[in-house]
């Protein structure tokens, strides 16, 4: 099993949660309340640093539940935390709503911290790359 070492930069930090048994994604709570008006956003605090172990990266996303019953998003979604980072993890919120303003208490959950293992390969310039059925389809080229 994988041990991920976090500590509180703030001592009302919550510790970051799984709802459910199995769940890939860990709960980040702000550490003060939150007033975002319509098409705003706001980079918020944790209070939470982490020690990802060697070979992992964190990515920090959205919330189902927030995304669908009030547009919250995150503006670089995914946020990239890497290994070797142990700053206070901090979340670009978005209100993507184009009307409502929206309210978070402090201690809400915002986001989830999934941690990812990393492959590192070697770059190999080559002059030209093997076909694939896919071939430079890019953008819609699904036909979905």
């Amino acid at each position: 099993m994988t041990e991920l070492r976090f500590s509180k930069t703030d001592r009302r930090a919550k510790t970051p949660t799984r709802a459910h048994l199995g769940d890939a994604g860990l709960d980040l709570c702000c550490l003060d309340a939150v007033e975002l008006e319509a098409g705003q956003r706001a980079r918020v605090a944790t209070g939470i640093a982490v020690e990802l172990p060697a070979g992992h990266a964190g990515l920090i996303v959205p919330r189902s539940g927030l995304a669908s019953r009030h547009g919250l998003s995150i503006v670089n979604a995914p946020g990239l935390i890497d290994e070797g980072y142990r700053g206070e993890l901090q979340v670009l919120l978005l209100n993507t709503d184009s009307e409502q303003a929206l309210s978070l208490k402090a201690g809400e959950r915002i986001a989830q911290l999934v941690v990812i293992s990393v492959a590192e390969p070697v770059l190999v310039e080559v002059d030209s790359l093997d076909e694939s059925p896919r071939g430079e389809q890019g953008f819609g080229s699904s036909g979905r």
